[in-house]
């Protein structure tokens, strides 16, 4: 029996790597940080973050949500259908291909999922794909369940990520204010691959397991499946500091997610409430980004020259800087007892005393702290900043 059960688990989990949406999404985030790199070498001649860092941390960062979620799916029972597995994955390809990160939401590419099952059923349309057969599913409503519970879960852990890692993945871009200044603005475009284990239509687990706790849609046979669950992100700080804004975003995108879970479990009396909640979810999910990049793109810039000293844009890791604690949105006042306004004067005062640098800067908060650092030979000659010009 449960040598049987394990082979279908493994041949489940197979079918992750038959997928073609995982290779798509490990190509583009590879991409992702290439264009990263490239765009700060031509801003800062230098980049910040290695090129394969999105692409690594796509599976480092949500590893262990992905176990969690797919031990929850499979131990309470949710079956999805191969035919969403299918067009979900395909929408999901679709946005990462198009770069439309925005809406790189799961809950938006299940909701668009779910449409398409609908439209298939009610039009009666049907298409072929290799040896897959594609069809719209009558049961699309029943199928809302499951796939609002799962999704949901997915949307809190996007949460989870953006407050965790939006800021200090958020990479800086120069640009000009309405002023004329050169200014800093920062972008976190990310991929995240959630590999959730979940129940299909299939042929071993009835036999030995027939109290399996499940949703049914009129199958008696069931089967593991492992399909990607990719989460895309996108958003831009301007107005706020990273530091600021992504915890924030982070915590409304949460809020979407759970509201998702709660709403959905209505289906258990009124069964298009599942249908129903997926929709205004996307939309919320969609409405969320909207306030955000309107609030970001109003005001002035919160990395902009300053006349009291040098604003800094970003912070090399493993750095002098890093290492003096110094962070993004800080300014510079003095530099070894003298007082700095721009990049050059800066470095000049850093000469005054290389191996023993000595800093007065100005915090968030409007405090003057001071910081120190012994420079060794070996250390990068321009301590680790990036500043705005």
């Amino acid at each position: 029996m449960w040598q049987e059960i394990g082979l279908e688990l493994v041949k489940g989990i197979g079918k992750l790597f038959i997928n073609p949406l995982f290779y798509v999404t490990i190509c583009f985030a590879v991409l992702l940080g290439y264009v990263r790199v490239k765009r700060e070498r031509r801003s800062f001649r230098t980049r910040i973050l290695w090129g394969w860092t999105e692409a690594k941390r796509m599976f480092t960062d949500s590893w262990m949500y992905a176990l969690i979620l797919s031990i929850l799916s499979t131990g309470i029972g949710l079956t999805l259908t191969t035919d969403w597995v299918v067009t979900f994955s395909i929408i999901s390809a679709i946005i990462v291909v198009l770069f439309m990160y925005q809406i790189g939401s799961p809950i938006i590419s299940a909701a668009l999922a779910i449409g398409a099952l609908w439209i298939g059923f009610k039009m009666n349309y049907s298409f072929s794909i290799l040896n897959f057969n594609w069809v719209g599913d009558s049961k699309w409503v029943e199928l809302s369940l499951p796939v609002s519970l799962i999704v949901g879960a997915a949307v809190i852990i996007e949460g989870l990520l953006i407050r965790k890692t939006g800021a200090e993945s958020a990479s800086p871009i120069l640009e000009k204010s309405s002023r004329g200044l050169t200014s800093a603005s920062y972008l976190s475009k990310r991929l995240w691959m959630l590999p959730v284990l979940s129940i299909v239509p299939g042929s071993v687990i009835p036999d030995f397991m027939p109290y399996w706790p499940q949703f049914t849609f009129g199958s008696e046979t069931f089967a593991f499946v492992l399909f990607p669950v990719v989460i895309a992100f996108q958003q831009k700080a301007r107005r706020t500091l990273p530091v600021n804004l992504y915890p924030k975003l982070g915590k409304a995108v949460i809020t979407v997610g759970v509201a998702t879970i709660g709403l959905s479990l209505i289906a258990y009396w009124l069964p298009i409430a599942a249908a129903i909640t997926l929709a205004l979810s996307a939309l919320a999910r969609i409405g969320v980004w909207i306030y955000f990049t309107v609030k970001e793109r109003q005001g002035n810039y919160a990395v902009s020259p300053q006349d009291s000293g040098v604003m800094i844009a970003g912070v090399l890791p493993e750095s002098p800087a890093d290492k003096m604690g110094l962070v993004i949105g800080e300014c510079i006042r003095k530099v070894n007892g003298r007082t700095v306004t721009n990049e050059r004067e800066l470095y000049e005062a850093i000469q005054i005393n290389a191996a023993h640098c000595r800093l007065e800067v100005l915090d968030h908060q409007g405090e003057v702290r001071l910081r120190q650092h012994v420079i060794y030979r070996h250390d990068h000659h321009r301590l680790g900043l990036l500043v705005v010009r």
